[in-house]
């Protein structure tokens, strides 16, 4: 290796520990939920997430029923 192919090696390896210094310091800064407010929010979505998908379940079984409807007076009106 060249005297410069090694600077630069070396630059990268610093640029490199210098990067996750600076993640590991930022991630000391964050303020993570509690175990409480995290179980909390879970039953929320989740919640939410089958009130919607019940919600979504049951218009599709009305539109279906509908078009099945619009379908058999179709039929019974010409024949």
């Amino acid at each position: 290796m060249t005297t410069s192919s090694k600077i630069t090696h070396l630059k990268v390896k610093k640029k490199k520990l210098n990067y996750f210094r600076d993640v590991q310091s930022e991630l000391k800064k964050i303020t993570w939920t509690s175990k409480a407010e995290l179980i909390s929010c879970t039953k929320i979505v989740l919640g939410v997430t089958i009130f919607f998908s019940l919600a979504i379940y049951v218009g599709d079984l009305f539109i279906k029923n509908a078009l099945h409807l619009i379908n058999l007076i179709s039929k019974l009106v010409f024949g």
